[in-house]
């Protein structure tokens, strides 16, 4: 059996649900016909990719691997299908062509910029640097990117940004359970003896955790994986990370400031001139407002600095 992208995406889902039952409905296909697939794919990889357990899916070290490779082609695909899409239906001509690193303040961006001008297309990459580069090249019109602390981005000459979040703190996700989750703000020194999970595709963010945690004097167990797999992992008590400080929040799991906000990062828009900003900022601030709102401990920092 050779693997496909219906294969990828139906993993993806079983870690991002931590379910086969929740994997199943999402996918829209029977929980029986989701597990026998997901047997054939482990035979043809040759070890297991989940650990079933009562509460739910648990990804394997062999799966981890798997997932870090899958995630981004999965979502490269949706976005040439969606390209496509829209490239067959658009009769006025090119969209806007929108880039970003994640961010919750995405859909509410999109929502606003639907009632005034055509669909956007929308790039998502993990890479800021990757996606200045797809817009110095004309692939993009407009990209929402972040700047991790110590890591200056490298900005294609031609390029105009205007700051969003000068310094955007971030915080902490760890199980709803751990002690630490407790109190509305974490020491570093209280998650001493748990494992962490970094993304080494987001540009920077290994250099700025490490340097975080050196200078709080730890030396964690560190683990490579996705913000979707950290999230997972976080909610089964396996790991803690670094997340945003609008992330979205389950019940197994808790966001908390980290004292002293020993990391952020500066959110910036970016295009080629002034008048494409001026065109999409003032609708990104208003979704980025919105999301920092449902944010509490967020939304107070943000009034305790007078942003």
């Amino acid at each position: 059996m050779d693997l496909e992208v219906r294969h990828l995406r139906a993993l993806c889902a079983i870690a991002d649900t931590g379910s086969l039952h929740r994997a199943a409905r999402q996918l829209g296909v029977s929980q029986p016909s989701l597990s026998t697939q997901l047997k054939r794919i482990e035979q043809e990889l040759g070890g297991p990719l989940f650990l079933r357990e009562r509460t739910g899916c648990r990804p394997t070290p062999l799966g981890l691997v798997l997932l870090g490779r899958a995630r981004p082609l999965v979502a490269e695909m949706q976005a040439l299908v969606a390209e496509a899409r829209a490239a067959a239906t658009d009769a006025d001509g090119p969209q806007l062509r929108i880039g970003s690193t994640a961010s919750r303040a995405l859909a509410g961006w999109l929502r606003r910029l639907r009632t005034r001008q055509r669909e956007p297309v929308l790039q998502m990459d993990v890479s800021a640097n990757a996606l200045l580069r797809m817009l110095a090249g004309g692939r993009l019109d407009v990209a929402f990117v972040h700047e991790v602390e110590g890591s200056p981005l490298r900005v294609p000459d031609g390029l105009v940004l205007r700051v969003l979040v000068e310094r955007e703190p971030q915080f902490v996700s760890l199980p709803a359970d751990h002690p630490a989750a407790a109190y509305p703000e974490v020491r570093l020194s209280d998650l001493a003896g748990d494992r962490w999970m970094i993304d080494p595709t987001v540009d920077g963010e290994w250099d700025a955790v490490h340097r975080m945690l050196r200078a709080a004097g730890l030396r964690p167990r560190v683990l490579h994986g996705d913000y979707h797999t950290a999230a997972s992992l976080v909610a089964t008590g396996e790991v803690v990370t670094v997340c945003q400080p609008t992330c979205q929040v389950r019940p197994e799991m808790a966001v908390r400031r980290i004292q002293g906000d020993p990391l952020g990062v500066r959110l910036y828009l970016a295009a080629r001139t002034e008048g494409e900003l001026d065109l999409v900022f003032p609708e990104l601030w208003e979704a980025y407002a919105e999301v920092a709102r449902e944010a509490p401990g967020y939304w107070e920092w943000l009034d305790l600095v007078g942003v």
